[in-house]
């Protein structure tokens, strides 16, 4: 999960696709109605654990300014009802000019496959356009590990950035 603890969010080019379902789920543009979920992920303690802890009030008015609609923010919502889940965000020219993937999903919703339903769907759509996709998340974080590593990611190297070790894993198309 590659969001920095404070950074804005940062865009992808507008050929990335607007919607992309799934057997339960729609992953779709931020929309004015998701805000206080998002805000909920930005600021949850238990979401942000392993990305460097809630982010500041004054970053989170910018990024409720910047979020809604804009490409690569996709909204993860239960089909059957729209509620939002959580978040995946596909970022080009990331981390050493890869794609990079990060996610984000409220603990209500975890433990029941959505993110792994989103983060594959997205990986795999995203590897139709672009060559690698990579995602980090702290080295501590197990559940996350096991959902890249269930996506088809690898693990490629560890470091130490915000004052914790890191993975990046990476998958390659096919």
């Amino acid at each position: 999960m590659a969001i920095l603890p404070h950074s804005a969010p940062a865009p992808v080019p507008a050929a990335a696709p607007e919607t992309l379902g799934t057997g339960r789920l729609l992953l779709r543009p931020v929309r004015d109605s998701d805000l206080d979920a998002v805000t909920r992920l930005w600021t949850d303690h238990e979401v942000r654990r392993h990305l460097g802890g809630p982010v500041i009030e004054s970053v989170i008015r910018i990024r409720r300014r910047r979020i809604v609609g804009a490409p690569g923010f996709h909204a993860a919502v239960r089909a059957e009802d729209g509620v939002f889940l959580g978040l995946v965000t596909v970022e080009p020219g990331g981390r050493g000019g890869e794609t990079e993937l990060s996610y984000q999903f409220l603990p209500e919703h975890w433990g029941r496959g959505y993110a792994r339903e989103a983060v594959g769907a997205v990986v795999a759509r995203t590897l139709e356009g672009t060559p690698s996709v990579v995602a980090v998340t702290q080295e501590a974080n197990h559940r996350s590990r096991r959902l890249l590593e269930a996506v088809g990611l690898e693990y490629a190297e560890s470091f130490v950035e915000w004052d914790a070790h890191q993975v990046l894993y990476r998958r390659h198309r096919a």
